[in-house]
């Protein structure tokens, strides 16, 4: 079992790892846009610039599934964001990870590093330093939140009298339900992305103890694993249109 090395920074316990990752994530998905925008060309575009416009026109058209594009085009950023950040980062696990045998307790830069578990000083751990960020919960679980306060805040700003009409129906009694169902789209959001990346790096651990044996299974189940991470950014992000489309257009709207 992997642990992950714990920082305490000013009250709260810190997966350096999950920091680490996050930030390996970010600066990948700003080199590659910044790549693919960087020599622009009508008449002669790079693969990159040609890449990136497919995905541009990939999203426009999750948003358009969700809302309509005059109403939705504000929110391609938000999408072309969230799919880059996720895919890339769905993948950061599969190609290798970077584990370390060290003490229960030990500093970096004069501050005290522990392991996921309270173990004994001199019991080494085997610390993970390189994985997937989208394959620890809380990472999944800020994005899920993000949307959520995303989508009830355009809520209230663009559609306010319906937004909060639409706790009452069919019925005024409906309401607990209805509230539920609010909270419940984080938390599935949060689960949905993280269980299916998370399986997918430990099934990955479980090929790698086979040895030689496990080599084909590795291939074959990495490849699937590229899919499973484009399909779960794909699924996340278009969900996100959904659930903005729900809370600022009101239906009559669309007519």
């Amino acid at each position: 079992m992997h642990e992950s090395p714990i920082i305490k920074f000013g009250g709260f316990h810190l997966d350096l790892s999950a920091v680490i990752m996050l930030f390996v994530t970010c600066t990948i998905v700003f080199v590659l846009v910044r790549l693919a925008v960087r020599n622009l060309s009508v008449e002669n575009p790079s693969k990159l610039q040609n890449f990136m416009e497919w995905v541009v026109e990939f999203v426009q058209g999750i948003v358009a599934s969700a809302m309509d594009l005059k109403k939705g085009k504000g929110y391609i950023s938000l999408g072309l964001t969230l799919i880059l950040f996720i895919f890339v980062a769905n993948l950061l696990g599969l190609p290798f990870a970077i584990i370390t045998d060290l003490p229960a307790n030990f500093e970096v830069f004069g501050k005290t590093i522990e392991a996921t578990r309270n173990l004994h000083d001199g019991y080494m751990a085997h610390v993970l330093w390189w994985k997937s960020p989208t394959a620890d919960i809380s990472i999944t679980a800020g994005l899920a939140i993000i949307v959520f306060i995303l989508m009830n805040y355009l809520g209230l700003k663009l559609n306010r009298k319906h937004y909060l009409k639409h706790y009452l129906e069919p019925f005024p009694i409906f309401l607990p339900l209805n509230i539920i169902e609010n909270l419940a789209k984080p938390v599935a959001l949060a689960i949905r992305l993280f269980a299916n990346i998370f399986a997918g790096e430990v099934l990955i651990t479980v090929i790698l103890k086979m040895g030689i044996l496990g080599i084909p299974f590795l291939a074959v189940w990495q490849g699937f694993s590229i899919f499973v991470g484009a399909l779960q950014a794909f699924i996340f992000t278009i969900l996100t249109m959904v659930y903005i489309a729900q809370t600022t257009i009101h239906e009559e709207a669309a007519h």
